[in-house]
């Protein structure tokens, strides 16, 4: 295990037992956990001071809850638990102290993180994202994917996005932002977002929950049709699911593409304009396949394990 790794899992025991239903069996297997690794003893002494300075109930917002206000483990507790109580974010630790942590998510792979400040980063397929979580801000880059945030309101400490050259600040709200080769998608489905170009922070626009739009490195903003039930079908991809209304095929198949090693290919370019209805989970291309084989009434080609074939060639 990694050192995030590691940091997590010790911020995830913490919040467990602050929670206040700690077992016997919940003791039994995080001393299992300390065992395991010479260094997990080392990170959860670390970590107990960090959870006790941030104030923050990191398990409530993995949850997806609203963090609770905490002033730290009572005596009885830790009289109660030993070491085994000490259990802490050594995540928040780093955080705190300003220095920057990655995450990425391969192929297929959806991470939630909660974050130092009870933010919350849901991080899509393929993606990185470096986080820095400090006294007087909270910067976030996104060097590569999607990533979904959930932010605690703080208006001492600005949020901000950073995707190549376009920006994306919130308060307290909740948005995506998806980088591009020339910019970045932007939905928000909470509250209110800025967003501006660096460089052309003179142009700023405002971005409403329900909105979406395009922001390209060169600040030119567009402004797509939008509304919640779009944006929640967008991000459908938080529950593993893509969400598919009138979608042209060739997008549909995109995005199938995003989440799997084994891709879809259009043989038949006439069909990439047709429309297709339907929710599918991200992992499951052959079932898209299939249904969209009926749908259409055209061939569909699953014999070679790295792609599926959509459709005959024409002659």
């Amino acid at each position: 295990m990694n050192a995030t790794g590691r940091a997590e899992q010790a911020a995830l025991w913490v919040a467990r037992m602050d929670r206040g239903d700690w077992s016997s069996d919940d003791e039994a297997r995080l001393q299992r956990w300390i065992s395991e690794d010479a260094l997990n003893a080392g990170a959860l002494l670390q970590a107990q001071a960090a959870w006790a300075a941030t104030d923050v109930s990191l398990m409530s917002a993995a949850a997806g809850d609203a963090p609770a206000p905490r002033s730290g483990f009572s005596r009885r507790q830790f009289a109660a638990f030993g070491g085994g109580a000490i259990a802490a974010s050594l995540v928040g630790a780093f955080l705190w102290a300003g220095l920057p942590t990655s995450y990425t998510t391969g192929v297929g792979e959806i991470r939630r993180v909660p974050l130092a400040d009870g933010s919350i980063a849901t991080i899509n397929t393929a993606s990185q994202v470096e986080v820095n979580i400090a006294e007087a801000s909270r910067a976030i880059r996104l060097d590569e994917g999607e990533a979904w945030f959930q932010v605690v309101k703080d208006t001492s400490r600005p949020f901000v996005v950073e995707a190549g050259r376009v920006r994306v600040r919130a308060v307290g709200t909740a948005f995506s932002v998806r980088r591009r080769d020339n910019g970045a998608d932007i939905l928000v489905t909470e509250g209110v977002v800025e967003t501006w170009v660096e460089g052309a922070e003179g142009h700023r626009i405002r971005l409403e929950a329900g909105a979406r739009a395009f922001v390209t490195d060169n600040a030119a903003i567009s402004r797509e049709p939008a509304g919640p039930s779009s944006v929640d079908r967008a991000l459908a991809w938080r529950a593993g699911k893509i969400d598919l209304l009138g979608d042209r095929l060739d997008h549909a198949v995109a995005e199938f593409n995003r989440y799997n090693r084994r891709q879809i290919v259009i043989v038949d370019p006439a069909l990439a304009a047709e429309r297709f209805d339907g929710v599918f989970g991200t992992d499951d291309p052959a079932g898209f396949a299939k249904a969209l084989g009926s749908s259409l009434d055209v061939p569909v080609d699953m014999s070679e394990a790295t792609e599926i074939r959509i459709g005959q060639p024409r002659k």
